[in-house]
């Protein structure tokens, strides 16, 4: 047991040393309450040169600023917290505040612990895979990988800032929920929305989202793709690995929205395969396995042929290694308004006598 002005100096002086890899100060104390959820301290290098970012969640959205000195630190260390956790290269220093003052905890440095500057770390990792996020919403290794390719694949220097996302066909919300947490610590004030078919699932994202304080902007809607309503309409729109034709409702809705950005990774490309299969027999539909794959590719040449024609550029890439899925492609667009006519793509549909389900949802081009 210690005092808390000589436990909190401790903290200050870990804060401020060098070869600080991450602080933390969260919760409240019995008699006071801080102006925020939480903050958190770590080093990062700037053109201007190395500097502390301080991150400040006030339940609602982050606030990042970068600070050189001490004076922030010592206002940041006035604020009511209940708890202080600092990491750094030559231990971990853990605060708990008590009724008679603190007790302080000292530990050795987490595994592989080293100081790292906020741009290497990003190179590894967008979200810190031991985020407490991730626990909470259950996400493995392998869904933790997906989810941290999916959002590298967005050019955030093109979103306002006030963004508001759909994550369409959204499950369980690994991508919602971590969208939110990135954007937001790069100081976006953005909305997220998740919509799934399944009410308990709503339940279950709604009740996490409020546990997390990020209920006023994290929001989650039960309904059909094909006709959910959306207020305000989104700027964005995710689809990762909705099944079969659900990427063909998340892609009409998208571009029904007119919304600025669409990224799907498309899952289980049935809807063409069974088509394939009742058709007449082709060397490239004969066996199994080759209709399958050729189902795959010809279903994503339509659909982002189809949204060319509708005023998007389109791309087309893997956006992670095919070891951490199979489902590794993504369709990646963005709305221009320029239409286009592509004569190619309706002989296509024709040599192959099918309907693509994109196509019966969108109406006819002019």
């Amino acid at each position: 047991m210690t005092t808390l002005p000589e436990a909190l100096a401790e903290i200050r002086e870990a804060l401020l040393a060098p070869g600080l890899i991450h602080g933390e100060g969260r919760g409240r104390r019995r008699d006071a309450a801080p102006s925020v959820v939480k903050a958190t301290v770590r080093p990062v290098v700037l053109k201007s040169g190395p500097m502390l970012q301080i991150v400040t969640d006030d339940g609602q959205r982050p606030t990042t600023r970068n600070v050189n000195g001490p004076a922030e630190i010592d206002k940041l260390l006035e604020e009511p917290f209940g708890s202080w956790v600092v990491a750094s290269e030559t231990g971990t220093i853990s605060l708990q505040t008590t009724r008679k003052g603190a007790i302080i905890h000292r530990g050795a440095p987490p595994a592989g612990g080293q100081a790292q500057q906020a741009h290497d770390r990003e190179k590894k990792h967008l979200l810190d895979p031991g985020d407490p996020l991730f626990a909470a919403v259950e996400a493995d290794a392998r869904k933790r990988r997906q989810v941290d390719a999916f959002l590298r694949q967005l050019d955030v220097d093109q979103l306002p800032r006030s963004p508001h996302i759909v994550d369409l066909g959204c499950g369980n919300a690994y991508l919602t929920f971590a969208a939110y947490s990135y954007l937001s610590g790069l100081g976006f004030d953005v909305r997220v929305t998740g919509v799934d078919v399944r009410e308990d699932q709503r339940r279950r994202n709604t009740e996490l989202a409020s546990r997390l304080g990020w209920a006023q902007r994290v929001r989650f809607i039960a309904g059909d793709i094909a006709d959910v309503k959306i207020e305000p309409l989104p700027d964005m729109v995710f689809a990762l690995h909705a099944c079969d034709t659900a990427t063909d409702d998340a892609l009409a809705r998208a571009i029904e929205w007119e919304a600025g950005w669409i990224l799907a990774a498309p899952c289980c490309h049935k809807d063409i395969s069974r088509q394939l299969r009742q058709g007449p027999q082709h060397l490239l539909t004969a066996h199994g396995i080759m209709r399958e794959r050729f189902a795959d590719v010809l279903t994503d040449v339509i659909r982002s042929g189809m949204l060319r024609e509708r005023g998007y550029d389109v791309e087309v890439l893997e956006f992670i290694d095919s070891k951490h899925t199979p489902r590794n492609a993504m369709i990646r667009a963005r709305r221009t308004g320029r239409r286009v006519s592509d004569p190619e793509l309706a002989e296509l549909v024709r040599e192959w006598g099918i309907n693509p389900a994109l196509r019966q949802r969108l109406p006819a081009t002019r």
